[in-house]
């Protein structure tokens, strides 16, 4: 009888171990992707490309560091590049919307903020815009931002009077040119304050667009049909994206240009006056972190510059055999030789 029992007993627990082993392996994938589940997604949402943001992405992902997120370890990043495509923001911010990202980031101008706020009224949105957020509508109030969206203001248009004088410090006699993308919302209020600017001064000025390589490209050409023209590229992320083209034309042509941003004058090109780009990017994923672990957007105000750039390249002055003047030298931040 004692046999007959201990028989019995050893197939039991041999069936229970096997029983907790399997039940085991069931779960475990179930446990392994609700894990996966719990690593929080941020939606890159840019009206750029990547390679020429590189930069500016690397910034942000450094913000996100700040806050304490490292990409692939505690949150995830799914990139929605326009490739300068204005017109297919909308399509990738539903995109994101679809995929359940928990905040979306917005940048490269205000019509990625613009196609973000249309998708989502529940999701935070994290912009980085170079104009005037309350002009576009993102936003009534850049202190205390209402709904789910916040940001990061470059307020570059603002200094678009201010590089039209420099400008005319460099070349006085120079006729006056500006290069705008007609597609981007800015390009209206950027060309009306440009040319107020250049009223005041009684010069004239020329309105160039350019929408793709072709226009810009053919714009340079009418710029180099007419002797001794200076130029200024508007703020744009078509533009920037797109800067290794525009510096290459103006040396080809020999068209002294002044930038919005930094990078131009790194790259080659003459003089940029602008935000540090960078450092507001840096902000916004700091942003987008506080956004991540809890923070709701009308806590978070509007970030405005701190800090305007002027870089000057002597090197590129020296190639277009233009002396740049004292009074101008003297106020750079930064001087490439």
């Amino acid at each position: 009888h004692l046999s007959l029992v201990m028989s019995y007993q050893v197939p039991m627990r041999l069936i229970g171990l096997a029983v907790f082993v399997a039940l085991g392996l069931a779960l475990a994938p179930l446990a392994a992707e609700a894990q996966q589940a719990a690593v929080p997604a941020v939606g890159f949402l840019s009206s750029a490309s990547a390679e020429p943001f590189a930069p500016l992405v690397a910034a942000f992902r450094d913000g996100l560091k700040d806050a304490g997120y490292i990409e692939g370890r505690n949150v995830t990043i799914e990139f929605a590049w326009a490739v300068g495509r204005y017109d297919r923001l909308p399509i990738l911010a539903e995109g994101l919307v679809a995929r359940k990202v928990a905040v979306i980031f917005a940048n490269g101008g205000a019509v990625a903020a613009l196609a973000a706020k249309a998708a989502t009224s529940a999701i935070p949105i994290v912009f980085a815009i170079g104009d005037d957020p309350v002009k576009f509508g993102l936003v009534s109030n850049l202190g205390h931002p209402e709904g789910n969206i916040t940001g990061v203001t470059l307020f570059m248009n603002v200094l678009t009077p201010k590089r039209l004088e420099l400008l005319t410090e460099l070349v006085p006699r120079a006729p006056l040119t500006m290069l705008v993308n007609p597609q981007n919302p800015n390009a209206k209020t950027e060309t009306r304050d440009a040319r107020e600017a250049a009223s005041k001064t009684r010069r004239g000025l020329r309105i160039l667009e350019a929408g793709n390589d072709d226009q810009i490209e053919a714009a340079f050409a009418t710029i180099a049909a007419q002797p001794g023209a200076a130029l200024m590229v508007t703020t744009d992320p078509f533009f920037y994206a797109r800067r290794d083209l525009i510096i290459e034309l103006a040396a080809r042509h020999s068209v002294p240009t002044i930038y919005y941003y930094r990078g131009f004058a790194l790259a080659g090109g003459l003089i940029s006056y602008g935000a540090t780009i960078t450092t507001e990017y840096r902000t916004a994923g700091l942003y987008t972190g506080r956004l991540l672990s809890g923070a709701k957007p009308s806590n978070l105000p509007i970030v405005q510059p701190t800090k305007v750039e002027l870089v000057i390249n002597m090197k590129t002055a020296k190639a277009l055999n233009l002396t740049i003047p004292q009074s101008v030298l003297v106020r750079a931040d930064e001087i490439i030789q």
